[in-house]
């Protein structure tokens, strides 16, 4: 533990995750939809879902955007998200009733999937966070 005088010590709060891709407004749309998030900020290059207090999920325009190709090495993943699920069926029908794809590579289907957002980031639906 720091003995550093906290009376300056600036307040940092973790404020979101953010994902590059080529329409931040579609995959925000996406993942708002899929998880109940409202926009807290919109501008035609970021967008942030979210609710006042709690982390978000941020959405970057990156005009040379290239989608990860897990599980090929040649655009690795670099993060993903892993969403918990009471039933994996019912979440993967809705994640790919929204635009989600389903990732051709599935290590262990019977807990968990991977599935491919609209911008091609990896995310996992999993029951083993219930």
């Amino acid at each position: 533990m720091s003995t550093a005088d906290t009376s300056s010590t600036p307040v940092i709060r973790f404020l979101s995750v953010d994902f590059d891709c080529p329409d931040p407004a579609e995959l925000a749309r996406f993942y708002g939809d899929a998880l109940g998030l409202p926009v807290q900020f919109s501008s035609d290059d970021f967008v942030l879902l979210g609710r006042a207090g709690a982390p978000g999920l941020g959405f970057v325009r990156q005009t040379d955007y290239r989608p990860p190709s897990w599980p090929d090495p040649a655009q690795q993943k670099q993060a993903h998200i892993e969403l918990s699920v009471d039933d994996l069926d019912a979440a993967q029908d809705r994640m790919l009733a929204l635009g989600a794809v389903m990732a051709p590579f599935q290590p262990r289907p019977d807990v968990w999937r991977v599935l491919l957002d609209p911008a091609g980031h990896p995310f996992c639906l999993a029951t083993h966070g219930v």
